[in-house]
């Protein structure tokens, strides 16, 4: 325990020693973004190549551990597709490298856990052990799920924000002459530096409707990659402006102004909840060194002053 204990010390103050140094040399955030997106603009293929080739070398080794994983109808047939396309991992890549980490860390979390239970030397019961184990394993299979759906709702709270200035944007070209298709494709290239889920999603609509497909199935498809609500109200309305006949560019400014109070009220929301966030750690961390800061001088006043008498007297 001496020799966890400080090893533990180590790390935490080698982490806040690379933390404070990571936090006084990082870059402008400004500058950065700017030169990687000239650096994209300058030489996009080579970019594009890299991804790929990153992407291929991880796939190749999580290859071999990908299939005790993989479920057994399939991921395509299984409901991990909708989510890996909802969380923006289009690529065959993608599916190899989650299965593989699932069995990756499965195996690798309880073979630490056992590596450095030898090494200390306890005496642990077999019981307890295999309880250890199957937890730690059972942690590391199930932590790409939470992965993945953190990555979900990190992509749907920025279609969500986004959502409003793309049909801003829409409304505008439409009043500007284009057709729906054209107005759609045209926001997509715009939004790109704002939010490029959303742009990518768009620019999927427009590549659809190329290929043939119907308004209403390519906007339906729409809807179920992205698995906003916004997005699926969205959908709706041009699906049903299409069939009605009624005038686009006003219904889409509805929409757009009843987005953005929607967005005012989670924001609102959110804010509101602070107070029962901040409620636990008051209660627990914060109000017993606060009594103990307090009321410590004076506990021990008094037992310095009664514990001596009431000896006396007993």
């Amino acid at each position: 325990m001496q020799i966890l204990f400080l090893v533990l010390i180590f790390l935490v103050v080698m982490g806040l020693v690379l933390g404070i140094g990571a936090w006084w040399s990082r870059p402008n955030l400004v500058q950065q973004r700017v030169r990687n997106l000239a650096e994209i603009s300058a030489n996009p293929e080579s970019s594009a190549e890299g991804m790929h080739e990153w992407r291929a070398k991880v796939r190749s080794m999580a290859a071999p551990m990908a299939w005790l994983s993989t479920p057994e109808e399939g991921w395509e047939s299984s409901s991990f597709r909708v989510r890996f396309m909802r969380a923006g991992l289009r690529g065959a890549a993608w599916p190899v490298i989650f299965f593989g980490s699932k069995t990756f860390l499965a195996l690798l979390l309880p073979s630490l856990l056992l590596l450095f239970g030898g090494v200390l030397g306890e005496s642990i019961s077999a019981r307890v052990t295999l309880f250890a184990v199957l937890s730690v394993a059972m942690l590391g299979y199930y932590s790409p799920n939470l992965g993945l759906k953190l990555m979900i709702t990190r992509r749907h709270r920025e279609l969500q924000e986004a959502l409003p200035d793309a049909i801003d944007l829409i409304t505008v070209c439409v009043e500007a002459g284009l057709g729906l298709d054209a107005a759609m494709n045209r926001a997509g290239e715009e939004l790109s530096l704002r939010s490029q889920a959303l742009a990518d999603e768009l620019k999927l609509v427009a590549l659809e409707r190329r290929v043939g497909s119907t308004r209403a199935s390519a906007l339906t498809s729409f809807a179920l990659r992205t698995g906003v609500d916004d997005v699926a109200t969205f959908v709706t309305l041009l699906i049903q402006t299409e069939h009605l006949g009624t005038n686009v560019a006003d219904s889409l400014r509805i929409l757009s102004d009843t987005m953005r109070v929607r967005r005012t009220i989670r924001a609102e929301e959110a804010a509101a909840k602070i107070p029962l966030k901040l409620l636990f750690p008051l209660i627990f961390f914060m109000f017993p060194s606060l009594f103990l800061v307090l009321l410590g001088p004076a506990v021990i006043n008094v037992s310095r002053t009664l514990l001596p008498t009431l000896g006396a007297v007993g």
